[in-house]
């Protein structure tokens, strides 16, 4: 099996990353994000916006996560429901940061996470894949760039469908960032034996070749 794990921060580019890396290594894609945001759109539909440790530990008890592939966009069932035109809004977004830091919730989506790489030759993309969910990975890429270019690309993704600022983008990825890297449980940190990627002044196609580069001479060995 090929295992290639991509981890970053928010805005990295880590999702178009993986997506194009899969498309020229033939190989599939688990989008690990889409899975925590489908769980937080759950725990709303529930719940609402407020955040309970006693309704997280009702969701998980009978949380049932499935996915599945349509013209190779991933879909995530949870109980039933596909979430697929929700899941990135700035709401969700942010209730994503606030439910996923909870073990049991990490655990449920690490199952599906380890079956999944069983499963396929894959790359799975995340904020703990190279430390955590596979930590025997074939490659390791950890992802980054300045604050300002994700806020920017972040922005330029969602202007023309939400009605939100670049100011209040970047503010939201500063808090989103804090929550991820100083969380108790599998907080956002390069692998020791990531390779660093900060996209901030390259193309997504020169970040491709330079992975397809290292992964070409790797094998060479």
């Amino acid at each position: 099996m090929i295992n290639i794990a991509i981890d970053g921060h928010v805005g990295s580019g880590k999702s178009t990353l993986a997506h194009c890396l899969a498309k020229k290594l033939g190989l599939r894609v688990l989008d690990t994000g889409a899975i925590y945001r489908s769980i937080a759109c759950e725990y709303r539909k529930k719940y609402g916006l407020n955040i309970d440790s006693e309704n997280i530990e009702k969701l998980v008890k009978n949380l049932n996560i499935e996915i599945s592939f349509v013209n190779d966009t991933q879909h995530v069932s949870i109980n039933g429901n596909d979430y697929f035109e929700q899941i990135r809004t700035e709401e969700i977004s942010i209730l994503t940061s606030k439910i996923s830091p909870f073990v049991s919730i990490r655990e449920k989506v690490l199952s599906v996470q380890r079956a999944f790489a069983q499963k396929f030759d894959c790359i799975i993309e995340g904020r703990d894949i190279g430390t955590v969910v596979l930590p025997y990975a074939n490659y390791k890429f950890f992802v980054t760039a300045s604050e300002e270019v994700r806020a920017k690309r972040r922005f330029d993704q969602i202007k023309d469908k939400q009605n939100v600022s670049y100011e209040q983008i970047l503010k939201d990825l500063q808090i989103r960032d804090y929550n991820d890297t100083h969380r108790k449980v599998a907080p956002l940190i390069p692998a020791k034996d990531s390779i660093i990627l900060d996209t901030s002044d390259f193309t997504l196609d020169q970040t491709v070749d330079m992975c397809v580069d290292i992964i070409t001479k790797n094998k060479a060995k």
